[in-house]
C-alpha cells in the first residue's frame, strides 16, 4: 500500500503541515453592499463558537461545486464568521453561488487560513486595498487599532457607487485613519503612491487588490527604497501566468519510487489525481498555498503567487506548476 502523501500548506512565510478542518456553517445573515458586493455571515451550524483566527485569514468555502477563498473581514471573536463576495460575471460559479445564498442555507467551510498576517512588531503600517481587496485590510485596520498600533488605510474603487463596506470605513471609531480614492473623483482625492510611500512614515505595507494595483505598489514600493521583508500583500485572483514549460515531463513520488508523467495540458495534482494519489487543492490557481509540495530533485517552473524565493527552492504548488527538468521528485 502507499504511504499517505505528506500535505503542506504555506502558513505566513513558512511552509507547515497542512490540516483541513471542515465546519458545516449556517447563513446568518445578508446584506447588499456596493454595485455587486454580498456581505455574507456565517455561524456554526451546530451552535458551536466557530475557531478564532488572526486578522488577514481566510476561509475555503465550498460554493456550486467549486471551493473560493473568502477573507474574513473583521477582528477575530465578533459574532461569527463575516465573509464579501463579489460577484464576478466571469467567475467559474462560486461567485455567482454564493449570490443565490439564503439565510439559513448551510455552507461547508474550513478552518480558517492566514497566508496574510500582521507583522508583530510597533511598528506604523500602511495598508492599501483596491475594490473587493478591502476585506483583510477592515480585519487588520480594526485589530490595529484595537491593539493601540498606528496605522493609515487607503480604499481605491472605481466610484463610490462601486465601492463595498464604505459605511463601515465612514462611521468606524478608527474612520479618521481612512483615506478613499475613486477613479471617477476630483484629481485632488486620487492615490499618489509616491507621496503615500515616503510621507506615511510606515514600517510595514499591506496591499490586497487587483493585480494591477499590487504590482503598482510593490514596484512604487521597492523604487522608493522599502525593504522587501516589509511588503506584505495578498491576490484575491490571479491572472493565469505565462508558461515556458509546456511540454510532458515525470514527477517521482519519492516514498514509493512511483514514476507519472504529466501531460501538456494537465496540471501535476490532476496527473497525480489520475493515479490515486491525492494533494489537498482549494483555488487550484496558486494564491491560496493548500496544495505546497515539497521538492527533492529537479527544476520546478513555478506559477504560484505565494511562495518566497527561498521556500521556491524546495516546494511547488502543483496544482499549477510544471517543471523545467525532465523529472521532478517530489516529497509525497
Amino acid at each position: 500500500m502507499n504511504a499517505p502523501p505528506k500535505r503542506y500548506r504555506a502558513s505566513g512565510r513558512i511552509v507547515v503541515p497542512l490540516m483541513t478542518e471542515w465546519i458545516t456553517a449556517r447563513v446568518a445573515r445578508i446584506t447588499a453592499d456596493g454595485d455587486r458586493v454580498r456581505i455574507i455571515g456565517l455561524e456554526h451550524a451546530e451552535g458551536q463558537a466557530l475557531p478564532a483566527y488572526t486578522a488577514g485569514a481566510h476561509i475555503d468555502v465550498h460554493a456550486g461545486g467549486h471551493v473560493r477563498q473568502y477573507s474574513l473581514t473583521r477582528p477575530s471573536g465578533i459574532d461569527g464568521y463575516e465573509i464579501g463576495v463579489l460577484l464576478d460575471e466571469g467567475s467559474r460559479g462560486g461567485s455567482a453561488f454564493m449570490h443565490q445564498a439564503c439565510v439559513g442555507d448551510l455552507l461547508r467551510i474550513s478552518g480558517p487560513r492566514n497566508l496574510f498576517p500582521l507583522a508583530q512588531d510597533t511598528g506604523r503600517s500602511l495598508l492599501i486595498g483596491g475594490g473587493i481587496g478591502i476585506t483583510p485590510l477592515l480585519a487588520m485596520a480594526g485589530t490595529l487599532f484595537d491593539e493601540g498600533r498606528s496605522f493609515e488605510l487607503h480604499y481605491c474603487a472605481r466610484s463610490r457607487s462601486a465601492a463595498a463596506f464604505l459605511d463601515r470605513l465612514e462611521r468606524a471609531p478608527w474612520a479618521d485613519h481612512v483615506h478613499l480614492h475613486f477613479d471617477d473623483g476630483a484629481d485632488g482625492q486620487r492615490l499618489s503612491l509616491e507621496t503615500v510611500l515616503v510621507r506615511s512614515g510606515a514600517r510595514h505595507l499591506y496591499v490586497c487588490g487587483p493585480s494591477g494595483l499590487n504590482n503598482a505598489v510593490l514596484d512604487a514600493a521597492r523604487g522608493a527604497g522599502w525593504a522587501e521583508a516589509s511588503l506584505h500583500w495578498e491576490a484575491f485572483a490571479a491572472s493565469p501566468p505565462a508558461r515556458s514549460a509546456v511540454e510532458p515531463f515525470e514527477v517521482q513520488i519519492a516514498s514509493t519510487g512511483r514514476i507519472i508523467t504529466v501531460g501538456r495540458d494537465e496540471s501535476v495534482a490532476d496527473a497525480l489525481a489520475r493515479h490515486g494519489i491525492g494533494v489537498d487543492l482549494s483555488c487550484g490557481q496558486g494564491i491560496c498555498g493548500a496544495c505546497v509540495t515539497g521538492v527533492i530533485s529537479g527544476t520546478p517552473e513555478h506559477n504560484d503567487y505565494i511562495l518566497t524565493d527561498e521556500e521556491r527552492s524546495r516546494c511547488f504548488t502543483p496544482c499549477c506548476s510544471r517543471a523545467r527538468t525532465p523529472r521532478l521528485v517530489l516529497d509525497l
